[in-house]
C-alpha cells in the first residue's frame, strides 16, 4: 500500500508523526499555503498500515492501493 498525503489539509497536530509505528511521517521542512509545516511519509519505511488515516482528524491521508 502506499500513502497519498493531501498536504493542503495538515495542521501540524502531530497525531499521525506520534503514533506512526514505523516512524515513517515526519514533518517537512516548507511551509504549505495554509502556514503549516506539513507531513510527509517516507515511502522506503511505510508499511501502509493506516494507523496515519485512522488517527488522522484533517482526513489528510489517502491509502491506495499496491504502492501507487
Amino acid at each position: 500500500m502506499k500513502v497519498k498525503v493531501r498536504q493542503e489539509r495538515c495542521k501540524e497536530c502531530g497525531i499521525c508523526v506520534a503514533n506512526c509505528p514505523k516512524k515513517a511521517i515526519s514533518f517537512s521542512e516548507e511551509i504549505s499555503v495554509t502556514g503549516y509545516r506539513p507531513v510527509v511519509v517516507n515511502d522506503e519505511l511505510c508499511i501502509g498500515c493506516g494507523i496515519c488515516y485512522t488517527m488522522c482528524p484533517d482526513w489528510v491521508f489517502e491509502i491506495l492501493g499496491d504502492r501507487g
